[in-house]
């Protein structure tokens, strides 16, 4: 016979005060055994089955009270600890709560970050919740932790809802890539690839050796590490929603490592090969890779460009469809301006600056026009995403700051722009001449001009010293 637990051990691992386990109790909201000379106890098989009909992301035992819509003040009211409260410190602001804390700090940058801490069996746990954007989020977290303690310590297992990984791919896709993601089509490339080797397994039955079956298969049949790494990414997505929608556990695609990648393979475009392609280029292309070289956008920026994105008179284009979410302002410089102005007389009628003259909607895609062109022109290894490279390089080695580079190509940290800061050999001649600038402190011998005086010089002033 199992063992039966008290009221004081369920409100210790469920953060609930036993005033509050008493009302559950007295409401009959909660399963318990009343007996003289006993008292009320619990049985593990009660409360699990409870767990499971209240089970949702919120820590379960507390579904009921949040039933009531309890406000974070409400709730701090009822649950924040008397002898902890809440306490202000230079570096931030902690919540106590009887089954652990909630503490905000910020970073060196000023950014908030929110933590958690608790106990289990002694030992102390402290975590950085991740993407948390309240103390709510930070809170919800700290108690669905508190109750995987309390399960664990108790034997309790709940078990793993049993879905196929093919009807869990349908669902990612109709509740998650098509309502979060533009580029959803790719994740459904992705997944046909996935279902030829998880196709007879129930989503819990995959594990890290299987996911590795996958790579090495996917290798096998020629198909490049970038690739692979792209379908990693989204095979790990998926698992990290079965979290979060109840079906796994844990992810089994966070231990898999991703191929290295060669992270230098952008090919920027010379003065010389850029003459040679807008030479090549048929009349709508030409005007699509001098939008390209002179704005950084990507080309589904430039394709899907309409008319009220673009000010003439201001000189700006307006990104709205961006890779981040996020609109963004681009100058217009004197040459781009001067095509834009030609391809206003040319398509004002039309919503959209590249219009396909067959159906009036935007053009689709320029890969067959550009690869044609580049054949033409003899430039090999070219992509059209080069020429974002290109441009970005550009503006790099012409001096402008990163920051400034950062904002006009849309990168969401400076990290991404650092790419192409490459150190050209003229640069670094130009860095260090700037160290020979000051007046000030030149000794006399820097008056000779050719190098072999000065090296002499240098020499027998060392000697005599």
């Amino acid at each position: 016979m199992n063992r039966l637990l008290s009221v004081r051990e369920v409100s210790r691992f469920c953060g609930l005060h036993p005033n509050t386990l008493y009302k559950l109790i007295k409401r009959s909201e909660i399963p318990f055994i009343r007996k003289k000379g006993l008292g009320i106890r619990f049985r593990n098989e009660d409360l699990e089955r409870w767990l499971d009909e209240h089970s949702s992301k919120i820590y379960p035992l507390l579904e009921p009270l949040l039933r009531v819509d309890l406000s974070l003040d409400a709730y701090d009211r009822l649950f924040v600890c008397k002898k902890g409260g809440i306490k202000v410190s230079p570096e931030g602001k902690t919540w106590h709560y009887p089954f652990g804390s909630v503490y905000l700090r910020l970073t060196k940058s000023g950014k908030e970050r929110w933590h958690i801490y608790y106990r289990v069996e002694g030992k102390r746990f402290r975590e950085v919740i991740k993407g948390a954007q309240s103390r709510a989020d930070a809170l919800k977290v700290l108690q669905i932790k508190v109750a995987d303690a309390f399960r664990g310590k108790y034997g309790f297992k709940r078990d793993e809802k049993k879905i196929k990984f093919t009807d869990f791919a349908a669902a990612y896709v109709e509740n998650y890539a098509k309502v979060n993601k533009r580029s959803w089509k790719d994740d459904v490339s992705a997944i046909n690839a996935f279902k030829r080797y998880f196709k007879r397994f129930d989503l819990h039955e995959i594990g890290v050796l299987d996911i590795e079956k996958f790579k090495s298969g996917r290798l096998t049949e020629g198909v490049s590490r970038a690739r692979i790494n792209r379908n990693l990414m989204v095979l790990k997505k998926m698992f990290s929603l079965a979290v979060d929608w109840g079906y796994l556990k844990e992810n089994p695609a966070k231990r898999v490592k991703r191929f290295p990648e060669n992270s230098l393979k952008e090919r920027i475009l010379t003065r010389e090969e850029e003459k040679s392609l807008l030479s090549a280029c048929a009349s709508h292309l030409q005007q699509v890779v001098l939008v390209a070289l002179n704005t950084g956008m990507r080309r589904s920026e430039i394709l899907s460009l309409r008319w009220d994105q673009v000010d003439l008179g201001k000189e700006t284009i307006r990104v709205e469809r961006t890779k981040s979410g996020r609109p963004r302002f681009i100058p217009i410089n004197s040459l781009l301006l001067s095509v834009l102005d030609t391809l206003r007389r040319q398509n004002g009628q039309s919503e959209f600056v590249f219009p396909d003259s067959k159906t009036e909607k935007p053009i689709k895609n320029v890969k067959t026009s550009f690869k044609a062109a580049c054949k033409k022109a003899q430039i090999k290894g070219l992509r059209f995403h080069d020429l974002r490279h290109t441009a970005a390089s550009r503006m790099v080695e012409a001096g402008i700051d990163l920051v400034t580079v950062s904002k006009i190509l849309g990168h969401s940290t400076i990290q991404m722009t650092m790419r192409y800061a490459h150190p050209t050999p003229e640069n670094m001649r130009r860095a260090v001449e700037v160290l020979a600038q000051d007046e000030l402190f030149r000794p006399n011998f820097v008056q000779f001009s050719s190098p072999t005086k000065i090296c002499k010089q240098v020499s027998s002033s060392i000697s005599t010293s």
